[in-house]
C-alpha cells in the first residue's frame, strides 16, 4: 500500500481560466468621457483657428466672405508693417521678462531657502503675488502709476519729477513701467518651482565641497545650478510662452498704446478680431503665432537638452 501511494501521481491542477480583457479595459472607459469633452473642447477651436485662417471672414462685411487661400498669410507677411512691429515688440517683451523674472525669482529662491526667524512669513509674502489675478494686479498698478494718486505725485512732493507725469502715457517710461508691473507678479512661479527643485538637494554635497575647500560661488555654480537645469528649462519655457500670450496685463495698463508702442502680437490678434471684425485675419496671425511658438519650443527644448539626466 505504502508503494502504491509513492507511485501516485498528484492530482491535476484545475484549468486556468483565461483572462478577461474586461479589467484591463475599464480604465480607458472611465476616463473616456473626460477625454472625449477634453478633446472637443481643445480640438474644435483649434481647428476653427485653422480652418477661418484661410477664409476672408468678417461679419459686417458678409459680401467679402469667402476662401481666402494663403492670401492673409501674404498680407501679414508682404503688406502688414503692424505685425512685425508687434512681432519684435513681443520677442523683446519674452525676453526681457522672462530673464529678469528667473534672475529675481532664483535670488528669492536661494534667500527663502535659507534658515531665519520668520522664514515662513517671508515665503508667504514672496509667493502671495501668484495668487493675484491679472486684471486685479493691473488693476493694483494702475493706481500705483497713477498721476495724481499714485507713485509719481509722491515723487514729485520731494523734488524728483513734475506733477501731472504719467510713466504709461509716455513712450520713454511706459515700457520699463509695464515690466516693472509683470515683474512683480511673474517672480513667485520661478521662486516656486526653483525653491521646490532646491529642497531635493542633498546637504551631503554642500558638506563633501567644503571639505575639498569649495566656497559659496563654485558650490553654486557647480552643485546648484546643474541641480536645477531641469526646473529652470522648463519654468522658462512656460513662462516664456505665457508671456508671448499676455494680454490682461497689457491691456489694462496700456490698451497697447501709446501709438501701438506696447501692442504685442496676442493684443494686436484680439483688436482684430474683436474691434475690427477681421476674424480671417485674426485667425491667419493666431496661426503664425502658433507656428513661432512651436518651433521656438521645440528648438529651445533641443538645444538646453531637457531631460537629459544632468543632475
Amino acid at each position: 500500500m505504502a508503494q502504491a501511494a509513492a507511485v501516485a501521481k498528484p492530482p491535476a491542477p484545475p484549468p486556468r481560466r483565461r483572462a478577461s480583457a474586461h479589467p484591463r479595459r475599464l480604465p480607458y472607459l472611465l476616463i473616456a468621457p473626460a477625454a472625449l469633452l477634453m478633446l472637443g473642447f481643445i480640438a474644435y477651436p483649434v481647428l476653427s483657428v485653422f480652418y477661418y485662417s484661410l477664409q476672408d471672414y468678417n461679419p459686417t462685411k458678409p459680401w467679402r466672405n469667402g476662401f481666402a487661400g494663403l492670401g492673409n498669410f501674404t498680407r501679414a507677411f508682404a503688406h502688414d508693417p503692424q505685425f512685425w512691429d508687434t512681432l519684435t515688440f513681443s520677442a523683446q517683451w519674452v525676453v526681457v521678462e522672462v530673464g529678469l523674472q528667473l534672475l529675481c525669482g532664483l535670488a528669492l529662491a536661494l534667500i527663502v531657502n535659507q534658515t531665519f526667524v520668520g522664514r515662513s512669513l517671508g515665503r508667504a509674502l514672496v509667493f502671495s503675488p501668484w495668487a493675484v489675478s491679472g486684471v486685479l494686479t493691473s488693476a493694483i498698478w494702475v493706481l500705483l502709476y497713477n498721476s495724481q494718486t499714485g507713485i509719481t505725485r509722491y515723487l514729485a512732493d520731494v523734488g524728483l519729477g513734475s506733477y501731472g507725469t504719467s510713466w504709461l502715457s509716455d513712450p520713454s517710461t511706459v515700457f520699463p513701467a509695464a515690466v516693472v508691473a509683470d515683474l512683480w507678479r511673474g517672480v513667485p512661479f520661478f521662486a516656486i518651482l526653483i525653491l521646490a527643485d532646491l529642497q531635493s538637494v542633498s546637504k551631503d554635497l554642500y558638506e563633501a565641497a567644503e571639505v575639498d575647500g569649495a566656497g559659496r560661488l563654485r558650490q553654486f555654480l557647480h552643485i546648484t545650478l546643474p541641480h536645477l537645469k531641469d526646473a529652470i528649462v522648463l519654468s522658462t519655457l512656460l513662462r516664456a510662452v505665457w508671456e508671448f500670450n499676455n494680454v490682461d496685463l497689457l491691456y489694462t495698463l496700456t490698451g497697447g498704446g501709446p501709438a501701438g508702442e506696447t501692442t504685442t502680437l496676442p493684443l494686436y490678434v484680439a483688436n482684430t478680431s474683436v474691434d475690427a471684425h477681421d476674424f480671417g485675419y485674426a485667425s491667419a496671425l493666431t496661426t503664425v503665432a502658433f507656428v513661432i511658438l512651436l518651433f521656438c519650443s521645440v528648438l529651445y527644448l533641443r538645444l538646453s537638452k531637457f531631460g537629459g539626466g544632468s543632475k
